[in-house]
C-alpha cells in the first residue's frame, strides 16, 4: 500500500513541477508548486519523518506559498504584461534531453549501491523531541547566532524601507 502511495505522490510532485514550468499564468504556476510541495510533504509522512512533514506543510506550503500568492495578486499581472516565449517548449524539451545522460548516470550509481534494509524504523525517528534535544543541547550557539542574524536582517529591511518611503515623500513634495 505504501508503494502505491509513494508512486501517486511522486506522480503528483512531478506533475506539479511540470505545471509550474508549462503554464504561462503565474497563478497556475504557483498552484503547481503548491501541489509539488504538498506531495513532498506526503512523502515525508510516508517516511515517518514527522518534523520534516510538519515543516514542509507549515513553512513551505503554508507561509511561503501564501506570500507568493499574495505578491502575485498584489502585482495583478495581466496576460499582456507577460513576456512572449515562442521557443518555450523547445527549450524545455532541450533541457529534458540534456538531463537524460545525467539521470542515467545517477540511476547506474544508485543501482550499484549495496542492498540495505529499507523498512521504516519505529520509535522516535523523525520526531520533534529528538531534533529539539539535539538542537538545544549540541547546536545552541549556532541556533542563537542564526537568530541574531535573522534579527539583524529584519532590522536592516525595516531601515531600508523607511529610507525608501522618505525618498518617495521628498520626490513627491518637489
Amino acid at each position: 500500500m505504501s508503494d502505491l502511495l509513494f508512486i501517486a505522490l511522486s506522480f503528483l510532485a512531478i506533475s506539479g513541477a511540470i505545471a509550474m514550468i508549462v503554464y504561462a499564468n503565474p497563478m497556475y504556476s504557483a498552484l503547481g508548486v503548491l501541489i509539488s510541495m504538498l506531495s513532498v510533504a506526503g512523502m515525508f509522512a510516508l517516511l515517518n519523518a514527522t518534523f520534516l512533514f510538519l515543516v514542509q506543510i507549515i513553512v513551505y506550503a503554508g507561509a511561503i506559498m501564501t506570500l507568493i500568492l499574495f505578491i502575485l495578486m498584489f502585482l495583478n499581472i495581466r496576460e499582456e504584461d507577460l513576456p512572449k516565449e515562442p521557443k518555450k517548449f523547445k527549450l524545455i524539451a532541450l533541457g529534458a534531453v540534456i538531463m537524460i545522460p545525467l539521470n542515467v548516470l545517477i540511476l547506474k550509481a544508485v543501482s550499484k549501491l549495496p542492498a540495505k534494509d529499507l523498512t521504516i524504523t519505529e520509535g522516535d525517528f523523525g520526531g520533534i523531541k529528538p531534533i529539539g534535544m539535539q538542537l538545544y543541547n549540541n547546536w545552541l550557539v549556532a541556533f542563537e547566532l542564526i537568530s541574531i542574524l535573522l534579527l539583524v536582517a529584519l532590522i536592516g529591511s525595516v531601515v531600508l524601507a523607511k529610507k525608501r518611503t522618505s525618498k518617495i515623500k521628498k520626490a513627491g513634495e518637489q
